[in-house]
């Protein structure tokens, strides 16, 4: 992931000032909220940004593949 350093604010500055936070994200699509000076947080403008633009059905398989690759040892251990 890419991050525009225009877009980054820190934990401490978004509680204080939040509607400043949310401003950048509506500028620029999104807002990285930094916490412990690593990237911790991502505030998306859903109207400008794809990241929502997903079918039902894409939605699904992304859920199945995250509960098959956290729940793997016991769906194998269950088809013995």
């Amino acid at each position: 992931m890419q991050i525009n350093t225009e877009t980054i604010t820190t934990i401490t500055a978004a509680n204080q000032n939040f509607s400043k936070v949310a401003k950048v994200a509506e500028n620029n699509g999104q807002a990285v909220i930094f916490k412990n000076n690593k990237p911790k947080f991502l505030l998306i403008d859903v109207e400008s940004n794809s990241y929502f633009d997903i079918t039902d059905d894409e939605r699904i398989d992304i859920a199945a593949k995250r509960i098959m690759k956290r729940f793997k040892p016991a769906f194998e251990e269950l088809a013995k």
